[in-house]
């Protein structure tokens, strides 16, 4: 059995979480085994610093610490669930990935040579074969976002903030053409879930009805 590893990535509010549970229906519709999960998070030891880090005690940290966190949470992430799953012939779907430490802290000042070997050690080969960025303006971002009950830290920055993690999504598209894709988050929920489906398809032909 032939796996495949979807990220979904993009600022908040864009729509991330809905799309990743919209594919993974669809493909589940199709017969595939799908493991949904989620960075911060993912594993329960992942889990408790995603805790730490998305409430009020994580504006402490640095961008540069920020990283490490993040980065200790995905390599028992990436060993307890991503790679296991992969191995068996899944296909793993994950809401955020090392895309949003490179947007998010990136963005805020953490250095590229400790993010690479961040990811080196977290990751290793074990890296997505496509990525969905869904790009949508801060403006509207935050119209989304303050209709939740509850936002994390990284919900209330500043729009010169989310518009840094913008750019920075977009310059890793750009970078990486073959592995992602940036879809147009304005659209409706259903025309961006054909959309992603029909990119999936292209690109991953294991997955394809």
């Amino acid at each position: 059995m032939a796996g495949a590893f979807i990220t979904f990535e993009g600022t908040d509010g864009a729509g991330k979480s809905t799309q990743a549970r919209r594919l993974a229906q669809r493909l589940r519709v199709r017969g595939h085994d799908v493991v949904l999960t989620r960075e911060p998070g993912g594993s329960p030891f992942a889990e408790r610093i995603r805790t730490a880090l998305l409430g009020e005690a994580g504006k402490e940290l640095t961008p540069s610490e920020q990283a490490l966190l993040f980065a200790a949470a995905r390599a028992d992430h990436v060993e307890s669930v991503i790679a296991p799953a992969l191995a068996a012939g899944s296909i793993v779907i994950c809401d955020r990935f090392t895309d949003s430490t490179r947007a998010y802290q990136g963005s805020a000042g953490a250095p590229d040579a400790l993010l690479k070997s961040l990811e080196t050690v977290a990751v290793g080969k074990t890296t997505p074969d496509l990525t969905v960025i869904l790009d949508l303006p801060p403006e509207e971002g935050l119209k989304r976002a303050a209709a939740r009950q509850s936002l994390d830290r990284f919900e209330r920055d500043a729009v010169a903030t989310l518009e840094a993690r913008r750019a920075a999504y977009l310059r890793i598209a750009a970078l990486h053409p073959r592995r992602c894709l940036v879809v147009d988050g304005t659209r409706s929920p259903d025309e961006i879930a054909a959309r992603i489906l029909e990119l999936v398809d292209q690109r991953l032909p294991q997955v394809a009805a």
